[in-house]
């Protein structure tokens, strides 16, 4: 089961709350905004810049139910709709717990943000180290303190 899989909070009031909620606890910027199946939300904060992506689902995948029968076109966007809703929802979710551990100290902004959080060539810290984190598992040697220089 998904978490909010059967909301009915829309994509626009979910923004709105990620944005009231990153002001609530001291962003000093904000913005979203969507290309294709992703969307994208960034905030300024702590000196840091933290960007999020959603994946959003195909709407290719809505076409038929899960038994397999072919959907009306209506019936097609009300369950892409709702699983739009879902991942704001979610987001939501993720960035008010990630913002209330720090705040409760629980955990550091940098910690709780690491792999969103925006470097000087535009990659996320996750973006940047995910594949060197797989290269140390795959061949159990630590990645080059230096990545992009060459002995």
């Amino acid at each position: 089961m998904k978490y909010a899989e059967n909301t009915q909070v829309s994509s626009e009031r979910s923004r709105n709350e990620i944005e009231r909620t990153l002001e609530r606890y001291g962003a000093s910027a904000f913005g979203y905004g969507w290309q294709n199946s992703s969307a994208t939300v960034m905030f300024q904060m702590n000196g840091r810049q933290i960007r999020f992506i959603i994946h959003l689902p195909d709407k290719e995948q809505f076409k038929t139910t899960d038994t397999g029968r072919l959907r009306k076109q209506t019936a097609v966007h009300q369950a892409y709709e709702q699983a739009v809703r879902q991942q704001w929802r979610a987001l939501a979710l993720v960035v008010k717990a990630k913002l209330e551990a720090v705040e409760s100290g629980i955990s550091e902004f940098d910690q709780e943000f690491m792999a969103h959080i925006v470097l000087p060539n535009g990659q996320t810290v996750g973006q940047f180290m995910l594949p060197q984190v797989s290269e140390a598992y795959e061949t159990g040697k630590m990645p080059k303190m230096l990545p992009m220089l060459t002995e």
